[in-house]
């Protein structure tokens, strides 16, 4: 692989990122798909090898694709994120004072914007922080009035200001969420956002109040776990010691923003039964030609259709995935360290992307990484058939690059940078 990953080094704990040769209201919450135990359970956070190396920006760069404004979005969101300690990780975002939230989720969006537009200006990041601002100024100047009353009455007053004065609303989507409701950017701007969005742009006008005194009771959110419910305020001092362990935490958060874009742009969205590593797996065993005698017809053509998207980089809708959001979606989860299984997922992409050696690579580091990490093992069924699949993916990786030494085909060009439209 040629390359890494920024062009700059960062230190993330024991993740050293390798520089690239310089290419130009309830008082009780339930649990919720974003608290810090329904986002980890039964997994701990693993150690990447100082020397890991990344795809994507030097694949680019190898097809003529600039991307400077895409690298310098990922070295500001590896900023924040060298912030994490183990503390902060779990740290409420309400009163996290490492992680600026709002500018992580920007240098997301800014990367992403960069991989699949033409512009050539970077996303206006500064921009979109001062209208993050605005809110929280805004809010104060029409409800001054609340503040010093009770806490019912206040929370009451940010909700109206959030969901019926600006019209902020959670998107209607549910098999798939909307491209614009998973990016800042696009939920400031539309007023219609995700669960996560919806979490941090609340958070941000709770800490901004919180910095300024106006408030003296602590205050925590709850995310609804339904698929139409909007985060509310919550009164700490009201809830059980029970409940405290479903606090919004930063880690949670952040794992939940980058876990709707992988999901939303996975390449493989058929069988919404199977977890998107096994429809991969299973599309890549279908692509062997000796194995469509134990394969339906319809698990054939689906794998065809999405090896000629992926090749062809058609763009026509997100039920159809986006290789390049959905790997860079990967690496940052990869750069956050919270689990070993998007090593996994991120080798069974590089896979139907034609990067043998380095699927490899971190398929051999998951295993590796789940032997020697101690978690609490939980026996099941999907559990048994993913690490199957993985076993069944390295035995073709190595058949491959022991025939005729394959190395990356020329169809990576057209997989990752022949995009004539971006949306």
């Amino acid at each position: 692989m040629s390359g890494g990953l920024l062009s700059s080094p960062w230190i993330l704990g024991s993740f050293y990122l390798q520089p690239s040769p310089s290419p130009s209201p309830s008082p009780s919450p339930e649990l919720s798909p974003l608290s810090s135990s329904s986002s980890v359970v039964c997994r701990a956070h693993f150690k990447a090898p100082k020397d890991l190396k990344f795809v994507l920006h030097d694949a680019l760069d190898s097809n003529g694709f600039n991307t400077t404004y895409a690298r310098e979005a990922r070295e500001g969101f590896c900023s924040q994120i060298k912030k994490l300690s183990s503390i902060r990780r779990e740290t409420s975002i309400i009163i996290n004072g490492g992680v600026d939230l709002g500018k992580t989720a920007l240098y997301i969006a800014a990367e992403d914007d960069s991989l699949i537009s033409h512009s050539s200006v970077p996303l206006p990041v500064d921009a979109f922080i001062s209208r993050l601002d605005d809110l929280s100024m805004d809010y104060c100047s029409r409800y001054s009035s609340s503040f010093g009353s009770s806490p019912d009455s206040f929370l009451e007053s940010l909700e109206r200001y959030l969901y019926v004065d600006k019209g902020f609303r959670r998107t209607d989507s549910i098999s798939q969420l909307e491209q614009r409701a998973i990016y800042l950017h696009s939920v400031l701007t539309h007023r219609v956002g995700s669960l996560s969005m919806l979490s941090l742009i609340y958070s941000e006008i709770l800490k901004m109040v919180r910095m300024w005194g106006l408030i003296n009771f602590d205050v925590e959110i709850s995310s609804p776990n339904d698929s139409h419910g909007s985060p509310r305020g919550y009164i700490k001092q009201k809830t059980t010691e029970f409940d405290q362990q479903h606090i919004v935490t930063t880690e949670s958060l952040l794992l939940k923003i980058l876990r709707d874009l992988k999901d939303a742009f996975w390449p493989f969205q058929l069988d919404q039964s199977k977890t998107p590593f096994l429809r991969a797996a299973e599309a890549a065993h279908c692509s062997d030609r000796s194995a469509d005698v134990d394969k339906s017809g319809m698990e054939i053509a689906s794998a065809k259709a999405a090896r000629h998207r992926l090749e062809r980089g058609v763009w026509t809708s997100v039920r159809f995935g986006d290789i390049r959001r959905a790997l860079s979606a990967c690496e940052r989860l990869i750069i956050l360290e919270a689990d070993s299984t998007e090593l996994r997922d991120y080798g069974v992409l590089l896979y139907h992307c034609g990067f043998y050696k380095e699927s490899l690579q971190y398929l051999k580091l998951y295993q590796d990484t789940e032997k020697s990490t101690t978690v609490k093992q939980v026996s099941d069924s999907v559990k048994n058939l993913e690490e199957d699949a993985v076993e069944k993916l390295i035995i073709r990786l190595n058949l491959i690059l022991m025939e005729d030494k394959w190395t990356r085909p020329s169809s990576i060009a057209s997989s990752l940078y022949n995009n004539t439209d971006p949306w």
